[in-house]
């Protein structure tokens, strides 16, 4: 008898052996048990997942007369005919070579033709996408409205291809990539069962380069198998599938966690003494810095979140615990620039060198609160101030905001304003008890657009109810808007209004040398005196100062937090 490989040899023959789709095979029991089971269902997902084979279990499980739940006995005619494809109700028809519109209407035919014996008749179509249009629409009324004894299933890995039209009639389930655990732990059964000594460690190294596909870890396992004639070790897996050395990556990433350029160099001669690819190795790299991130910062549960052996988690665990988050970080861009870099080199190796020649000479991201402990600096003022959060700017504390007086209240004198018309009695602009300025603010509450214009605006002159609105020369563009007779009525309104009483308004361009304050040119002066006392409080800040004695550096801006 010819030699059956691993693949088909351990091919699951019920839903309890189906690995890593739980979801999958415990919704098609349910549906088997509580009479809901589609005649129509799409299996869709990556590679050797075990979609043609839930296909086969599906019509085992159907067909079989001796299923106790819906589960096959796999020693009947009609299991054993499903499982060596020769069985006459259940049709494996191969999409990719009978995709045209001709065998699409011979299946149609047939399916009204009751089955040879059970109650079903099973059509399996495997990789469904790559029948023509034609096909497809051929197929849509026979999905949509099949006879009672017929099921349909159709697998494909490329479900977007398919029409929606066919979609929308089929039940869809997606298989999933399995985890490398699982994986593992199905590889050494298989070992176990053929008396096959394996590493645990060359196991997940296979599991690893299958990619969640069960069928590409059987096949790898039998060629290694193969190899090693009856001892799997790590070694050998390495040697024949021409991978990285775990243990490489491992005093790779220790060697830039010490920053010891010298064990880098160490690294070097034995990545391309064993032939490695540089742009392997590198993307293996960056794997391995996000699974030490990872470990960090789950800890005890990080199993969870990685796909690695309990040895490797716990010595990612211990060369991760000395670094913070931000130094993983750094390293681990530093490493993405770098094998961005290697897929547009003519040089892989010298480009790799240098990388981790980089990585190791770079500098350590340590917080400030710490430097300064470990330096023995003390902050300089000896009133306490609050550290800040990692990763943040220090953030003086504001000045006190200069008292607002009410600025509500109308001017039912005109005194006030006779002594702010004054040039020679100017107001205090950073103090808003000036009734032009309460007026402008007012305004500009009602009406936005008149009071953006009136903040460039000053009061020139009074004479009694007469009041003279000085607009300087060079904001003239502002003139003939004012001076409209609407403007004016509305600023005569406003005046009334706020001020409770009258008043004529007159426009009146003025010159250079007689312009007062406008409140714009306060509220510029004020915001410029905030800046430079903000500016100040942080220069004077003990843990910035302490900051500056320790890096011997200087401040070059300032910019103040949201």
């Amino acid at each position: 008898m010819s030699y059956q490989v691993i693949a088909r040899k351990w091919r699951p023959r019920s839903f309890e052996e189906l690995v890593g789709q739980d979801h999958i095979s415990v919704t098609l029991l349910n549906a088997l048990k509580n009479g809901r089971l589609p005649q129509a269902l799409l299996f869709t997902g990556p590679r050797g997942t075990g979609k043609t084979s839930s296909a086969r279990i599906l019509a085992k499980s159907l067909r079989c007369p001796n299923a106790s739940d819906f589960s096959p006995c796999n020693a009947c005619p009609s299991c054993e005919d499903i499982a060596q494809g020769r069985s006459l109700d259940v049709i494996e028809i191969d999409g990719a070579s009978n995709n045209g519109v001709d065998a699409v209407r011979e299946l149609r035919d047939t399916v009204g033709y009751m089955p040879s014996s059970g109650r079903y008749k099973v059509y399996i179509i495997d990789e469904v996408h790559m029948l023509s249009t034609s096909a497809f629409n051929a197929l849509l009324k026979t999905l949509e409205e099949p006879p009672a004894h017929v099921v349909f299933v159709m697998a494909t890995t490329e479900a977007q291809k398919i029409p929606n039209t066919i979609l929308s009639r089929c039940q869809r389930f997606d298989f999933r990539r399995i985890p490398l655990r699982q994986i593992a732990d199905q590889l050494g059964r298989i070992c176990a069962s053929d008396g096959v000594q394996a590493e645990p460690e060359a196991l997940w190294m296979i599991a690893r380069q299958a990619d969640g596909s069960m069928r590409d870890s059987q096949s790898l396992l039998d060629q290694v198998i193969t190899y090693c004639e009856g001892s799997v070790t790590l070694a050998k897996v390495v040697d024949v599938l021409g991978l990285t050395d775990r243990s490489l990556l491992l005093a790779t990433l220790e060697a830039l966690v010490n920053r010891d350029p010298g064990k880098i160099l160490d690294v070097i001669e034995k990545i391309f003494r064993a032939g490695y690819d540089p742009k392997v190795f590198a993307q293996d790299l960056l794997e391995e810095l996000r699974n030490a991130l990872m470990v960090r910062l789950c800890k005890a549960d990080a199993a969870r979140v990685v796909d690695l052996p309990d040895a490797e988690i716990q010595a990612l665990g211990e060369m991760a615990a000395p670094l913070n988050d931000e130094d993983l970080h750094f390293l681990f861009d530093m490493a993405l620039k770098g094998a961005n870099d290697l897929l547009r080199s003519q040089d892989p190796r010298v480009v790799l060198e240098m990388m981790l020649l980089r990585m190791a000479a770079a500098p350590r991201l340590v917080h400030l609160s710490h430097l300064l402990h470990s330096t023995g600096t003390r902050p300089l003022a000896a009133e306490p101030t609050a550290a800040p959060r990692s990763g943040t700017a220090v953030q003086a504390p504001e000045p006190r905001k200069a008292e607002r007086p009410a600025a509500d209240g109308p001017a039912p004198t005109t005194q006030p304003i006779a002594r702010a018309s004054s040039p020679a009695d100017k107001p205090d602009v950073g103090k808003t008890s000036d009734p032009w300025f309460q007026f402008v603010a007012r305004v500009k509450g009602s009406n936005g657009l008149l009071g953006a214009m009136l903040e460039n605006t000053h009061l020139a002159e009074t004479k009694g109810d007469d009041l003279v609105v000085g607009v300087p020369k060079k904001m003239g563009f502002l003139f003939d808007k004012l001076k409209d007779p609407e403007n004016v009525r509305r600023i005569e309104q406003f005046l009334e209004t706020f001020w409770g009483k009258r008043h004529k308004i007159e426009v009146r361009l003025v010159d250079s040398k007689a312009e007062a304050v406008t409140p714009k040119a306060a509220a510029d002066k004020k915001e410029q005196e905030k800046k430079q006392s903000l500016e100040q409080a942080v220069e004077k800040h003990p843990l910035v100062r302490s900051a500056q004695d320790v890096f011997k550096t200087q401040i070059k801006s300032i910019k103040e937090r949201p």
